[in-house]
C-alpha cells in the first residue's frame, strides 16, 4: 500500500479542536491559549460591569461575581501547569463550574434590574463562547 503524502493525512476532530485551542504540541504556555485570553477580559468585564452596582452589593454579588469570573482563567494557568491530562481536566471542571457561577450571578443582577443592560448582554455572550470552549478542551484531554 503506497503512503500517503504528508499534505494528505486526514486529521481528527480532536486534532482540529486541540489545534484550535492551541494545546499540546502546539502551544507551551498557558497564556497562549485562546480561551485563557479570553477569561482574562471576560474579568476585565466584569470588574467594569460591577462599577454600577448598586453599592449596598459590594460585599455581596459584587465580591462573589468578581470572584467567580477570576477564577476562571486562574483554574486554566494552574491546570495547566499539570503533567497529566486528567489533571487539567479537573482544574477546567472547576473553571466551567465557575463559569456557571457568573453566569448564574449575572442572571441574578439582570432579574434585579442592576448594572448596564447593554454589559451585561456582552458578557453573558461572552460567557457562553467561553464555557464552551472549556468544554472544547475537556473533551480534547479525554
Amino acid at each position: 500500500m503506497a503512503k500517503r503524502p504528508r499534505d494528505q493525512v486526514t486529521r481528527t476532530p480532536g486534532y482540529l479542536v486541540s489545534w484550535f485551542l492551541g494545546y499540546f504540541n502546539h502551544m507551551s504556555r498557558y497564556e497562549d491559549l485562546k480561551v485563557y485570553q479570553r477569561a482574562i477580559d471576560l474579568v476585565v468585564g466584569i470588574y467594569q460591569f460591577t462599577k454600577s452596582l448598586p453599592d449596598e452589593e459590594k460585599f455581596g454579588l459584587i465580591d462573589q461575581i468578581r470572584r467567580s469570573a477570576t477564577s476562571i482563567p486562574l483554574n486554566i494557568a494552574e491546570g495547566s501547569s499539570s503533567s497529566s491530562k486528567r489533571v487539567f481536566n479537573r482544574y477546567l471542571e472547576m473553571s466551567l463550574g465557575s463559569g456557571y457561577e457568573t453566569k448564574t450571578i449575572l442572571t441574578i443582577c439582570q432579574r434585579l434590574s442592576y448594572g448596564n443592560k447593554e454589559l451585561m448582554g456582552k458578557l453573558l455572550s461572552e460567557l457562553d463562547e467561553i464555557i464552551a470552549m472549556i468544554k472544547g478542551l475537556m473533551k480534547t484531554l479525554k
